[in-house]
C-alpha cells in the first residue's frame, strides 16, 4: 500500500490548517497505533510514502500536480490512500483515477463511493468558470466534466443546500442517508458492496461524515453523524472489498485539535486498511 499527503487546501479560508493533516495523522499511526483491529501490527517500514508537494497560493498550479502525481501513483498498481488537505484536493485526484480506469485494459467502470454530510455539490459561479473548484464544490464539477453518475453513492449526508439537492435528484445520484445506516449497518454495508461489485472502486471519506463528539477538529460541525466506532466497522468492511482500488481522508484539521481525538480517528481509519 502507498500512502501519499496531499496538504492542499481550497476552501476559500475555512479550511486553513488541513494542509497539516497529513503530517498529523501519521505521526499517530506511527507513534499511537500498535496493531489494528484485527491484529496485524503498524510497522510503517512496510508501506511506501509519497508526498506532493504543494503551494496552496497557487491553486490551478497545485491542481495540476495532484492530478499529475496521483496518475503516477495510480500507475503503480498498488492500493493507494491519500491524505488530505480539504476536499477540494478529491477533485484532482478522482479525475486521474477516472482517466487511469478508463485507459487501462480492466474494460471496468470507475466507482466512487463518497461518505460526507454535505454533498459538495454547489454550483461554480460564472466568474469561477475555468478554475479549480473549492471544498464545496469539486464534487459538481467533477459530475459535469463526465464522472458517471450512476456510478456515484453519496453517503451519510445530513444537511444540504437547496441547490446542491436539486442537482443530486437531477442527475439521480443516489445518496444513503444516515438513518439508512443506523437501521441496518450490515444491510448497508452488504448493498455499498452489491453497487461497487464489478467496478474500479475509489471511497472518499470526509471526516465530518462522523458526529463531532467523534471527530470534532474539522470546519464544519454537523451533529447526527456516526459514531466513530459504526464508521470503524464501516471501513473494516468496505477493506474486504477486493476491487477497492483508492481512498482518501480528508477534511481534518490539526489546528482545531484539543485532545489529539480527531488526528488518532484518521490514524485508526488508515490502520483498518492494511
Amino acid at each position: 500500500m502507498i500512502i501519499v499527503k496531499v496538504p492542499g487546501i481550497n476552501g476559500l479560508g475555512k479550511t486553513n490548517g488541513c494542509e497539516k493533516a497529513g503530517d498529523a495523522v501519521l505521526k499517530a499511526f506511527e507513534k499511537e497505533i500498535y496493531s489494528n483491529e484485527q491484529g496485524k501490527p503498524i510497522d510503517a517500514r512496510l508501506f511506501d510514502f509519497k508526498e506532493i508537494s504543494l503551494d496552496n497560493s497557487n491553486i490551478d498550479t497545485a491542481n495540476s500536480l495532484i492530478y499529475k502525481n496521483s496518475l503516477e501513483v495510480f500507475g503503480r498498481g498498488q492500493r493507494s490512500v491519500f491524505l488530505g488537505g480539504d476536499h477540494s484536493v478529491s477533485y484532482s485526484i478522482i479525475r486521474a483515477f477516472f482517466n487511469h480506469v478508463r485507459s487501462s485494459e480492466s474494460m471496468r467502470e470507475p466507482c466512487l463511493i463518497v461518505f460526507d454530510a454535505h454533498p459538495d455539490c454547489m454550483p461554480l459561479s460564472s466568474d469561477k468558470r475555468g478554475r479549480s473548484p473549492t471544498h464545496e464544490e469539486w464534487l459538481r464539477a467533477l459530475i459535469e466534466e463526465g464522472f458517471p453518475a450512476e456510478n456515484l453513492l453519496l453517503v451519510g449526508v445530513r444537511n444540504s443546500y437547496s441547490e446542491e439537492t436539486i442537482f443530486l435528484k437531477k442527475h439521480n445520484i443516489r445518496t444513503i442517508s444516515i438513518n439508512s445506516l443506523l437501521e441496518d449497518l450490515r444491510d448497508v454495508c452488504d448493498a455499498i458492496m452489491e453497487f461497487s461489485n464489478r467496478k474500479e472502486l475509489y471511497v472518499s471519506i470526509d471526516i465530518d461524515v462522523i458526529d463531532p463528539a467523534f471527530a470534532p477538529a474539522t470546519g464544519y460541525l454537523e451533529p447526527g453523524g456516526l459514531t466513530s466506532r459504526e464508521f470503524l466497522y464501516l471501513i473494516q468492511r468496505i477493506n474486504k472489498i477486493k476491487n477497492l482500488r483508492a481512498l482518501d481522508i480528508v477534511e481534518i484539521n490539526p489546528d482545531k485539535e484539543k485532545n489529539n481525538l480527531t488526528v488518532k480517528l484518521g490514524a485508526k481509519i488508515l490502520s483498518e486498511l492494511i
